[in-house]
């Protein structure tokens, strides 16, 4: 986390907020703060937050409404950090799938929530090592099947150059498997690489992931020709992977 980074806080309990915005100063980050939709999108207009702490349990616009509109928008490429009560299950389960990077459960420390934020920050900005010398001198495409993935613009293209765009979670996932092809990639492994974290029992927000980037891909789960299903080991992207420099 790079000193001076800005948290957006949405949560309208108003001593929450308060705590987690003094712990998080206390570390040299900066802070805006926001007890709902109407408050988050005045915030949103006037900055650009690095990272969203969105609670789920809002009145009015809850959170998997605001979190869907977030990805649907202009805000789509800051990541997300959800709040959920313990007994929240399906809803992590459908932010997780509405394109939230990662969730933390109430009651939690605020020492935590710091790591997890940090955490979700690097792995945002982080450059996978096999391209990092060539992206420096120019933009380039990993290309497989009928796609291109823009490692400068992080999105997708399909055979006829439409764009599909994707969250952060999304791209961090897609760059994992093509930068590793023919490998098996344990859960632990995935969730380590994406959100820099081990896995909790009955975390199932790999899954998850891999369902929607497999939306993205237009590929099957029961004849995927990308990512295919190892049981009881992991995923493994089966396509071959080239690069091709935007240029050409």
């Amino acid at each position: 986390m790079e000193k001076g980074d800005h948290v957006l806080i949405v949560d309208d309990d108003r001593e929450i907020r308060e705590l987690i915005a003094t712990y998080l100063q206390k570390n040299g980050v900066q802070v805006s703060l926001a007890s709902g939709g109407r408050e988050m999108r005045a915030v949103l207009a006037n900055v650009q937050p690095d990272i969203i702490v969105l609670d789920l349990m809002l009145p009015g616009e809850d959170g998997l409404a605001l979190c869907r509109d977030l990805r649907g928008g202009a805000w789509r490429s800051i990541p997300i950090l959800m709040l959920t009560a313990l007994n929240e299950e399906t809803d992590r389960i459908v932010g997780l799938e509405m394109g939230a990077d990662d969730y933390l459960v109430k009651p939690f420390a605020v020492r935590e929530l710091l790591a997890r934020i940090r955490a979700i920050l690097r792995r945002s900005r982080m450059m996978p090592p096999t391209l990092e010398a060539s992206a420096s001198a120019s933009a380039q495409f990993l290309c497989f099947g009928e796609w291109r993935l823009d490692t400068i613009g992080r999105h997708l293209l399909d055979g006829e150059g439409t764009m599909v765009a994707l969250s952060g979670a999304e791209y961090r996932l897609l760059r994992v498997f093509v930068d590793r092809p023919q490998r098996v990639l344990t859960r632990d492994q995935l969730l380590n690489l994406t959100q820099g974290r081990q896995t909790e029992p009955f975390d199932r927000s790999i899954d998850l992931m891999v369902s929607r980037l497999r939306q993205r891909l237009r590929d099957g789960a029961r004849e995927p020709r990308y990512i295919k299903t190892l049981r009881n080991e992991g995923y493994v992207f089966s396509a071959e992977v080239t690069t091709q420099d935007v240029a050409e």
